[in-house]
């Protein structure tokens, strides 16, 4: 599967302070992938050396197989970025930035897909950006990003400011450019959405990838749910190795956490009390983070 990303080894520092430490993250041609991690981590850093607004201080970072330093102007013309907090041209209408964003991609203008997702976004693009709220300045760059005939979106907290809705339409949006064949790198504090839209998730932590891999892959981190009710009592249940924060309630109800890796054991173990009753949830993005700040060194 060839790469629109390839990062490797990625160092960068402010002074004394290093913002990333060897860093390596890769996002696959028609990929969603999303870049999590706390304030502070190295994401929006990472970024900026991928868009060649910053030059690494060692390492190789590549988009479309192209120097993202020394070769940024033509990676431009492919790649369409959302910042989180879009400072506009004051002066100017929406309309009128939006057709000035596309315009600097250097290619020709799909009018009716342009007039498409400023009706979806329902934005009155007669008004100067100066009287925009948060929300409609976030609208007038989604539109000028997904109305550009480009490869890869880069979108750095891209909702921040929309309201639901809106953010129904960005994630409906994310998912017509994978289908056309488009990739996306996604960093965003909404777990749910990037678990709904990514394929794959990079966790960066202190300037460090901790984990990286596609979401089935990476839950064996973390303990899945379980509900159950057996036909009898089972007794010792909270000495089985691999169980958690077991809850027994009335009628042979349990509740407990369970390591994913236990899974298999410990359902064979229950199959002797006659399960009648069993409710799994896997583990979420949250509970994956959670993990991961919670026990730095990864450990259960």
């Amino acid at each position: 599967m060839s790469k629109v990303i390839e990062v490797k080894n990625l160092t960068k520092s402010f002074g004394n302070f290093t913002a990333l430490d060897k860093v390596n993250l890769n996002v696959n041609k028609g990929e969603v992938h999303g870049f999590i991690g706390p304030n502070g981590a190295g994401k929006s850093t990472t970024i900026r050396v991928l868009l060649g607004m910053l030059k690494a201080d060692s390492g190789q970072v590549k988009v479309f197989d192209q120097d993202a330093w020394k070769q940024s102007v033509d990676i431009h013309r492919r790649i369409a970025y959302v910042p989180g907090d879009a400072n506009l041209w004051p002066n100017l209408t929406g309309g009128q930035t939006i057709d000035l964003l596309l315009k600097m991609h250097g290619g020709p203008v799909n009018q009716t897909r342009l007039d498409d997702l400023i009706q979806r976004f329902e934005l009155d693009p007669t008004k100067k950006s100066r009287t925009y709220s948060k929300g409609n300045r976030q609208k007038v760059v989604l539109i000028a990003a997904f109305a550009a005939d480009v490869d890869f979106y880069i979108l750095d907290e891209p909702t921040s400011g929309l309201d639901p809705l809106m953010e129904r339409l960005f994630q409906e949006l994310v998912f017509e450019a994978k289908e056309n064949g488009k990739s996306v790198l996604l960093s965003s504090h909404i777990l749910s959405e990037v678990e709904r839209l990514c394929d794959s998730v990079s966790i960066i932590r202190k300037g460090q990838i901790i984990e990286s891999g596609t979401l089935d892959e990476l839950r064996h981190l973390t303990r899945s749910k379980l509900t159950i009710q057996t036909e009898m009592p089972v007794p010792g249940l909270a000495q089985l190795e691999g169980i958690h924060d077991l809850v027994e309630m009335d009628d042979n109800h349990y509740q407990m956490q369970i390591e994913s890796q236990r899974l298999n054991a410990i359902m064979q173990h229950l199959s002797d009390f006659n399960l009648v009753k069993l409710e799994s949830q896997p583990p979420t993005l949250e509970d994956l983070l959670l993990h991961h700040y919670e026990n730095p060194q990864g450990g259960q």
